[in-house]
């Protein structure tokens, strides 16, 4: 449809001196903006991970209601392949999207054009209006971040035309459930019903949504433009923190070294919360592959949710529902001491680990060298202790920038004494959830205790659906032992990996690992037993889960059968025979 000319300049009057006391000035230009990508559309657009194919823009100048030429641009995408809705709804093929130019190209073409309309139509700084939140958060920010591009200013703050049409509109309908279609038919405006350009009707009819917006009450219309955050920002959380349940997500299967700058950029598009990364921890104290990730609010987490599966290098990432409880379990803390450490803003936190035990601030500032100093000298280390005060071998430091952390990190493995230190990316909530661990009780498993925290109950059942693995390397971590199942790794259930530690609390060279069928893991244990590790043949054998549960909560499984856990032994008539 073609939208309303510009309206006659009074008699009299002048133009150029009436705009600076214009009692309506409104906002400055908008520029309409629609997109589709290779695969979902709608409410679930970006939810696929699929590329972007197509932009189609237009620039409005609220105030003279005056618009420009409308725009459209098709992008190449690396996989052309289009969904059966995408072909159907734009006519679009992999040989017209071949042809294309790819997105960075798009999106110069894109800024040029935009400021050549906006200084035809009076000038100004402009702002992006979109139907709804999908095409930046949930397609550009990914898709740009996937590919290394860096995004202009422009594109971090936006109008959702939803929303500003909600404003003036509230009682007609919930502003989750309107579409570019909906507001037309709410407003009684007439659309092309011929125009069958792909795209292109969807931004003309935004343009008349918009000017006739601007002709009821406009006081309140676009004064807030949505933002989209540039920066993770770090900080800590304390255990009185409320977090409302319905803005946190748990994010598995993460690389063991991501780190929350890692977890915010899988994330991109989206606005966390400040220190709103919380990476899990394992029984012994090492990064298990999760993390809890709050929101600034629930139509955030809800966007998250539709990140399920997405890919974090070759790695998917599954995304659940979580509570507000569990978030603060894992990064809240209350020492004074560790509110004084993380008090300091932007700074990057590095932990130490392997430390001598009779290592202190001096050891440590000379391990690092002058070449990467901390910040704060020795006040910007937060060495981690035993409720009795003895140390760990752990240790936390605040450098002033990534370029000094990166610096340090170069000292991995580098030698204090006569011990390797490692080093590794981390977080406000895994200072607190290490020192929450150690100040609440000794890592050392008891006799009695089990030998491994067991996340859900094991199901009971004799059917050999597990396999052990023994004469593992020590070393050995859970990705070791993916790897070295290769293919069958693919039928592992979810969480189904057990490291075995012996009573002093260190890796036992045994693992359990829960496959999907008891064939499955037959054909592991065929394919894999007397591979080799690090030098080191492994043996893989079929057992059930009771024989691993009995080992798990502290038991014994020899070659001959099991032998039950301490004070796990069958019922006794004398009481005190335990």
């Amino acid at each position: 449809m073609t939208p309303p000319p510009p309206q006659p300049t009074p008699p009299g009057s002048n133009p150029a001196s009436d705009s600076a006391t214009d009692p309506r000035p409104g906002p400055g230009p908008l520029v309409v903006l629609f997109g589709a990508t290779a695969g979902a559309m709608g409410p679930d657009l970006g939810s696929d991970e699929t590329d972007l194919i197509l932009l189609v823009w237009q620039v409005v100048e609220p105030r003279s209601r005056q618009v420009g030429t409308l725009h459209k641009s098709l992008v190449r995408a690396e996989a052309a392949a289009l969904s059966p809705q995408c072909r159907e709804a734009s006519g679009l093929n992999a040989d017209s999207l071949a042809r294309a130019e790819p997105l960075d190209k798009v999106l110069q073409q894109f800024s040029q054009l935009v400021s050549g309309d906006v200084a035809l139509l009076g000038g100004g700084p402009y702002t992006l209006c979109t139907d709804g939140q999908q095409l930046l958060r949930q397609v550009l920010h990914p898709e740009a971040s996937r590919k290394n591009l860096v995004l202009p200013d422009t594109f971090f703050s936006f109008y959702d035309l939803r929303r500003e049409f909600h404003v003036q509109h509230p009682n007609v309908r919930p502003a989750r459930e309107l579409t570019v279609a909906t507001m037309a038919q709410d407003l009684g405006l007439e659309t092309d019903a011929t125009e069958d350009d792909f795209g292109v009707w969807e931004v003309k009819t935004m343009v008349a949504v918009i000017l006739h917006l601007l002709e009821g009450p406009s006081g309140q219309l676009f004064s807030k433009a949505e933002v989209v955050k540039q920066k993770y920002e770090t900080g800590p959380c304390s255990k009185a923190d409320v977090v409302d349940s319905e803005t946190v997500v748990r994010a598995r299967g993460l690389p063991w070294q991501s780190s929350d700058q890692d977890v915010a950029r899988f994330f991109k598009g989206l606005n966390i919360a400040r220190g709103g990364v919380a990476l899990c921890l394992n029984a012994q104290g090492r990064r298990n592959g999760e993390a809890l990730i709050r929101f600034v609010d629930s139509e955030q987490r809800d966007l998250a949710l539709q990140r399920h599966k997405h890919h974090m290098g070759v790695r998917y990432i599954e995304v659940y529902k979580a509570t507000g409880d569990e978030f603060v379990k894992i990064a809240g803390g209350t020492s004074l001491e560790v509110a004084r450490f993380l008090s300091r803003e932007d700074q990057v936190i590095l932990r130490l680990r392997g430390l001598p035990f009779s290592a202190g601030p001096a050891d440590v500032l000379g391990f690092l060298g002058p070449e990467c100093p901390v910040t704060g000298g020795a006040d910007g280390l937060l060495f981690v202790r035993h409720p009795d005060g003895r140390p760990t071998g752990d240790a936390f430091a605040l450098f002033a920038c990534e370029e000094l952390a990166q610096a340090a990190l170069r000292r991995h493995k580098g030698i204090l004494g006569k011990r390797y230190i490692e080093l590794f990316r981390s977080t406000a909530a895994e200072v607190q959830q290490v020192l929450n661990r150690y100040a609440s009780s000794p890592l050392l498993p008891t006799l009695t205790a089990p030998l491994l925290p067991i996340p859900f109950p094991l199901a009971a059942g004799t059917g050999r659906d597990c396999v052990r693995l023994r004469g593992l390397p020590y070393t050995a971590t859970i990705e070791d032992i993916l790897s070295f199942l290769g293919d069958a790794a693919a039928d592992i259930r979810p969480h189904g990996v057990h490291m075995v530690l012996n009573q002093q609390g260190r890796p036992s060279g045994d693992a359990f690992i829960q496959m999907t069928s008891a064939e499955r893991a037959l054909a592991a244990a065929q394919r894999c037993h007397k591979k080799v590790m690090k030098e080191r043949y492994v043996e893989v054998v079929p057992c059930s889960t009771e024989e691993m549960s009995r080992v798990l909560m502290g038991g014994t499984l020899g070659r001959s059968g099991m032998s039950p856990p301490p004070c796990k032994l069958p019922c006794h008539p004398n009481p005190h025979s335990c």
